[in-house]
């Protein structure tokens, strides 16, 4: 890849960020981070710990200095976290450093994704996952769409299938 251009993927927990985003930097041979496991590796404390004794807003301001420091490298692929939009500096920092890929997927399939993953602070304790899923979606989605420069659907294919697909729409040839 003659230019070392960033991806950085958005999108609702549960639509596959983290398995896309790796599968494209290694297709791609560029190095993949996870803003949630950047800040785990930052504390020394797993995500949900965070969320417990800084609130979200306490784990928001880390989100944001995470995306802050990764955004600054060049040829990398970040999986960012779904909340990382509601932040109008990591929106500006995502448009302006990269290629921003919106994988969406439909709340069913959040579901089906993340029923057992107890890492999810925001569902892991809710009476109601869906009800939770509907109101992120509703205020998260259209700011998925306002940086996205692409946008995949993830519901019904596999990550294989879903990063070639990514591949060809970045407009990069002759890599398998």
């Amino acid at each position: 890849m003659a230019e070392k251009r960033n991806i950085f993927l958005v999108g609702p927990m549960g639509a596959g960020k983290s398995t896309i985003g790796r599968q494209i930097a290694r297709q791609l041979h560029l190095d993949f981070y996870d803003s949630d496991t950047e800040i785990e590796r930052r504390t020394g404390a797993d995500i949900s710990w965070v969320f417990e004794l800084e609130g979200e807003e306490g784990f928001r301001a880390r989100e944001e200095k995470v995306i802050e420091d990764l955004t600054e490298n060049m040829g990398i692929v970040l999986a960012t976290g779904g909340g990382s939009v509601m932040s109008k500096e990591s929106r500006n920092r995502l448009s302006a450093r990269g290629v921003v890929v919106y994988l969406k997927t439909t709340i069913d399939k959040q579901l089906a994704r993340t029923q057992r993953d107890k890492r999810r602070p925001l569902i892991a304790e809710a009476d109601d996952p869906r009800k939770v899923l509907e109101e992120l979606a509703e205020a998260r989605d259209p700011l998925y769409e306002e940086i996205a420069d692409i946008t995949v659907r993830t519901d019904e294919q596999s990550a294989k299938v879903v990063v070639n697909e990514i591949i060809e729409q970045l407009g990069i040839n002759g890599l398998s």
